[in-house]
């Protein structure tokens, strides 16, 4: 990934700021990835990037990270999309293909179980941050239908305190994602 200028990134930093510019045209004012602006929109929301850089490289080595989790985060999106019964049988996918929008946040899958109960499901690539069952949980509490509601974390990992704190929401589900590659001679 090339890295990007201070200058970028202080332009980048500012317009996030404003509130007022979608992420491509940020991405086309400052010249970088759209992926680039919503790192920097990632950590500046998380509080772990202030827009003033420290140190540039690492700054660089965050927003590749996070464009890089970002990525696998959608490839799992995707995957699980047109593989959703292996998750559970009988759900299936009622968000018309895409994140909803919440007032909450972006709900990654919304689905219906075999007994009409709304299933919202969160992904999350590599080990899941114990803030990612909060997150679960007020996607819940806006996607609340009278029919119930349940919530599935998805990720590659949880640590203890995440899955014991799953543990006392009864109707919150951790889910553990693996890879299984298969390599098919082409003839």
């Amino acid at each position: 990934m090339p890295a990007i200028t201070t200058i970028q990134r202080e332009e980048v930093v500012a317009l996030l700021r404003e509130g007022r510019a979608p992420r491509g045209e940020i991405a086309a004012r400052t010249g970088v990835s759209p992926g680039t602006v919503s790192a920097i929109k990632a950590h500046m929301t998380m509080g772990t990037y202030g827009g003033i850089p420290t140190d540039e490289a690492e700054t660089d080595e965050l927003i590749e990270a996070s464009e890089t989790t970002f990525g696998l985060e959608r490839d799992l999106q995707q995957a699980l999309r047109q593989n959703i019964s292996q998750l559970e049988d009988g759900l299936r996918i009622v968000d018309g293909g895409k994140e909803r929008v919440t007032e909450a946040g972006r709900i990654d899958i919304l689905a219906q179980d075999a007994h009409g109960r709304t299933v919202v499901i969160e992904l999350k690539a590599g080990t899941a941050a114990l803030e990612a069952l909060t997150q679960l949980l007020a996607y819940m509490a806006v996607a609340e239908n009278s029919g119930g509601i349940r919530g599935i974390l998805v990720a590659g990992d949880f640590p203890s305190r995440l899955r014991f704190a799953a543990k006392a929401v009864p109707n919150v589900e951790l889910r553990q994602y693996r890879f299984r590659f298969s390599f098919d001679r082409i003839e």
